[in-house]
């Protein structure tokens, strides 16, 4: 097998590995690997197609850990309505009861009896209360 083709074997191996994990880092190596095909083809002796492949691999893994689709992102999910469904949800709270700087109440929710916290900066009254956020078994509420 030719230098070329196993340089583009590689790279299509690394494509279909991609389309399996969802993640583009692997896209990325893969160019690299095209490129060496691509020094293979133009008939570059084999260090510099290895050369060829790392510059561009690495060049593009470090452009796609600067863009927006590499970039960590930091979320709560204790906080994100597409991971817990109840957030955002409505829930009746009777009554509060101070414990501290805490304003605590149970309330029937999904046919059980849940711990209710209200969030802070809100005033303790009775009414309709938003889901916003769930440690635990603890319903996080702020006012609707």
């Amino acid at each position: 097998m030719t230098d070329w083709a196993i340089w583009f074997v590689l790279a299509g191996a690394l494509i279909v590995a991609e389309l399996f994990t969802g993640t583009f880092y692997l896209l990325m190596i893969a160019l690299g690997l095209a490129a060496g095909g691509v020094a293979a083809l133009a008939g570059a002796q084999v260090e510099w197609q290895l050369l060829a492949a790392a510059i561009v691999g690495i060049a593009a893994v470090m452009s796609l850990r600067r863009s927006r689709f590499g970039r960590l992102r930091k979320s709560d999910a204790n906080r994100d309505p597409n991971v817990i469904l109840d957030i955002g949800q409505t829930v009746e709270v009777a009554a509060w009861q101070q414990h501290g700087n805490q304003y605590l109440a149970r309330v029937p929710y999904r046919g059980a009896l849940w711990d209710v916290e209200l969030q802070s900066g809100h005033h303790a009254e009775p009414g309709a209360f938003v889901i916003r956020e769930i440690r635990g078994s603890r319903l996080i509420v702020a006012p609707r």
